[in-house]
């Protein structure tokens, strides 16, 4: 009888709340009265042997009827429920790990069995945005010594599947970030693989940029594969490039990130733990960690960077990972494309060996393939540079991207269309300095990452000299209004580009 009073009959609404897990019932459900629910109480929802932590939302209309409940896109997903079938639902016990956070907060330090428990009720998703914001603040401004993000690393590596490949040397690569364009990426993979080492190459979507490594792929070629399908094309082509997402390593990485970043908060320590874990649950064990360094970059000076580099070699030699950070310029855009389809036209132009291919984007992509074939041990010290060149130069890099993008699924020929405005100089002379963020959120107001076709078309590097009214960059868009929305916000700003006169 119980069990029958706590009851109710699912429904589907169509909410999407991105990854969070939200239940809806009316306010005059008779589980609501008899359990003492109360909007946001966490509470556990069980369908058949399944079940999923969710946050309670109250519903004061007839949208639902009486006895029935709806559940988030998301939380459907994880429950796999259909129309008409029935719930149960339940108090949340009170989640021990709670008390480690709050120990830390206290200034005590965190076990490894503490962050095991922690990172395993995040997985479980036990923890709320709420939980989730005061672990991340307790673990911010370098609240995390080595010893506590080795443990975080470790335990982030535990919580989701890892892939072991039959094979000695497994390479991969990863950049810190804060660069528009910056899409090195599928060059480097291309590269790496045509050469004939193994690259299994998980990426993310954006978070706050105007494209992420995935979503720029996934205007060529299916991104979205399991854990079978992502070994199935590393042993036909030695690697792949694909989202993370689906592959289930590291999952604790991708619920902190979103919480991060709504809170605009970096911690080094999670940061680390972040990107090691995802490395090594891919089973990668030789790296390359691109650092680029700029006033709008995310690093902004050498001494946080060496800081950073000095932690991160530290905590990569105790997971086993055999690791180079590159200290690079992180002062201006990377390439000429802002956003996912015009950063995939200059990933081809370069693969390609077009005339017109970003060189700055090529220059970038070979020194990274070049760090990673020495690191390899494949190739001698002084030589990287030689072959990767010869490998990008004689089409071997491309014929090898395309194979991977057909192993993956197809290959498509990215298709640049929409609303665009050329945005031009206001006077001439020398672009002396480019505020990456501003520019990036123009990309972003446009459209991008959701709008493949949004973005921003870049022509003007440090140290350009232009003509009043010549062509600075333009603006992309899908749609007129997102179009006018992001100059509404280009008008608001003197300083994106600045441009000393001669």
């Amino acid at each position: 009888m119980e069990h029958q009073s706590s009851e109710l009959i699912f429904r589907r609404l169509g909410i999407h709340s991105q990854q969070e897990h939200f239940v809806y019932m009316r306010e005059d459900c008779h589980v609501c009265s008899s359990e003492g629910f109360e909007a946001l109480t966490r509470i556990r929802v069980n369908y058949k042997s399944r079940s999923i932590i969710a946050s309670l939302n109250i519903i004061r209309t007839d949208i639902l009827n009486p006895g029935e409940i709806s559940l988030s896109e998301s939380a459907i997903h994880s429950l796999g429920i259909r129309d008409g079938e029935t719930l149960r639902v339940s108090h949340l016990h009170p989640i021990q790990s709670l008390s480690h956070v709050r120990s830390k907060i206290y200034g005590n330090k965190f076990s490894a069995d503490e962050l095991d428990e922690i990172i395993t009720d995040i997985v479980d998703g036990n923890y709320s945005s709420i939980h989730l914001s005061a672990f991340i603040t307790a673990c911010a401004g370098h609240r995390l010594d080595t010893k506590e993000i080795i443990s975080l690393t470790k335990a982030m590596i535990s919580s989701g599947q890892q892939i072991h490949w039959n094979k000695d040397i497994i390479v991969d690569k990863h950049c810190i970030g804060g660069l528009p364009g910056n899409r090195t990426t599928p060059i480097v993979v291309s590269i790496l693989t045509a050469f004939g080492l193994t690259m299994p190459k998980t990426s993310s979507r954006a978070i706050t940029s105007p494209a992420g490594t995935a979503d720029t792929m996934e205007v060529m070629t299916r991104v979205t594969l399991n854990m079978d399908e992502i070994k199935k094309v590393v042993e036909q082509e030695n690697g792949c490039i694909v989202w993370g997402g689906t592959a289930q390593l590291s999952p604790a990485d991708d619920i902190l990130i979103r919480v991060e970043k709504a809170l605009d908060i970096d911690s080094e320590g999670q940061l680390i733990a972040s990107v090691l874990s995802k490395k090594a649950s891919a089973g990668s064990n030789h790296v390359i960690i691109d650092m680029p360094i700029g006033e709008t970059a995310k690093l902004r000076s050498i001494d946080s960077a060496n800081k950073l580099k000095s932690e991160i070699e530290k905590v990569a030699d105790v997971v086993g990972l055999k690791l180079k950070v590159l200290i690079t310029d992180g002062t201006q855009p990377v390439g000429k494309g802002i956003g996912p389809v015009l950063e995939a036209r200059d990933i081809l132009s370069v693969l390609r060996n077009e005339k017109t291919a970003p060189q700055d984007l090529k220059e970038r992509s070979l020194m990274l393939s070049a760090e990673l074939l020495e690191l390899s041990g494949k190739v001698a010290v002084g030589l990287g540079m030689t072959q990767a060149k010869l490998i990008l130069e004689s089409g071997k890099a491309y014929q090898k991207f395309v194979a991977i993008c057909e192993a993956q699924g197809e290959f498509k020929e990215p298709q640049i269309k929409g609303h665009k405005r050329v945005i031009s100089a206001g006077n001439s002379g020398k672009v002396i300095r480019i505020d990456n963020r501003k520019l990036a959120k123009v990309a972003k107001l446009a459209g991008a990452p959701f709008n493949k076709n949004s973005g921003i078309d870049f022509f003007s590097p440090i140290g350009k000299d232009v003509m009043k009214g010549q062509a600075l960059y333009e603006i992309y868009a899908e749609s007129k209004g997102s179009l006018e929305y992001a100059l509404e916000y280009l008008h608001s700003q003197q300083d994106i580009l600045t441009i000393q006169n001669h």
